[in-house]
């Protein structure tokens, strides 16, 4: 099967960088979501991210013009699926939803299509079971950012066939990125570590351990990651890193992957990271700010 028409729904930080991946790639995009001006924002991001490259020399302006050109955005969700080869969700990782999405769009998508998600931890199986194709059923999920980041996680859940997982992982190469194919387990395979590893960051902040600033110095130079813990939470936002932890708890039936006190105070508040401009740094100014604890 050959995708050429691909919908992404959501048009957030995530959702944007996958309709720029895959409009940059040549596929026709719909970029949908429930709001114009939430369209609007991933449009702004896509143009500043191209704008970027055309700054650098990586493309001409006519070129990021064309990648642009060949995203539509829609609001209204039967139509953004009805002539998809290809439909990928990226919106809040909030199970309810996203169950209550995908049976609409089963009803409205064409059957040839193939369902997506981009989500980071919720069961791909539970999502395919509310469809009539649960073998067409599939996660791919991305990483932030997008247009950045080389991987995509292939997700087979327990009715996948091995037909679909061939046509994504030629997708996904196809947009730039490298593969790994998991089975199905909660976090499945980079959360399953990241998510614990971000925990305990923010547990030696609210213990006292060391400074916001010391601690991500100390993961990134200690070890080799490119940005700090404290500093990746407040990219993916608390409130996602703090539903994930608490699913993983459910899920798993652990407490290892608990959410720290600090992390749910710090949502309570509304300080989700840089999407609201104060997490662990502030973002008002030209540069983040940490904070004290």
């Amino acid at each position: 099967m050959e995708i050429k028409k691909i919908t992404v729904l959501g048009a957030g930080q995530m959702g944007n960088g996958i309709a720029h991946v895959c409009a940059q790639a040549g596929y026709e995009v719909k970029m949908r979501d429930i709001e114009q001006r939430f369209l609007d924002r991933g449009f702004e991001t896509i143009k500043k991210n191209l704008g970027r490259a055309v700054k650098k020399g990586k493309m001409s302006q006519e070129e990021a013009d064309t990648i642009v050109g060949r995203i539509t955005g829609v609001l209204d969700l039967k139509d953004a699926v009805k002539d998809a080869d290809l439909v990928i969700e990226a919106i809040p990782e909030v199970v309810k939803l996203k169950l209550d999405t995908w049976k609409e769009v089963d009803e409205a998508a064409p059957d040839h299509a193939i369902l997506a998600s981009n989500t980071s931890s919720i069961s791909i199986t539970q999502m395919a079971a509310v469809t009539k194709r649960p073998e067409q059923f599939i996660g791919m999920h991305f990483f932030n950012p997008v247009p950045v980041m080389g991987l995509v996680e292939i997700i087979k859940g327990a009715a996948t066939a091995d037909s679909t997982v061939d046509v994504i992982k030629t997708v996904s190469e196809k947009v730039g990125k490298k593969t790994v194919i998991v089975n199905e387990a909660p976090g499945f395979a980079v959360n399953r570590v990241l998510i614990p590893a971000i925990n305990e960051a923010i547990l030696a902040i609210q213990e006292g351990v060391a400074t916001v600033e010391d601690m991500d110095l100390a993961i990134k130079l200690g070890l080799n990651w490119p940005m700090g813990p404290l500093t990746l939470a407040d990219f993916v936002g608390l409130d996602t890193l703090l539903y994930i932890a608490d699913y993983f708890v459910d899920e798993f039936k652990d407490s290892k992957y608990r959410a720290p006190a600090l992390l749910r105070k710090m949502v309570r508040a509304g300080w989700l990271g840089r999407k609201t401009g104060k997490g662990f740094y502030d973002y008002s100014g030209e540069k983040p700010v940490p904070l004290r604890f």
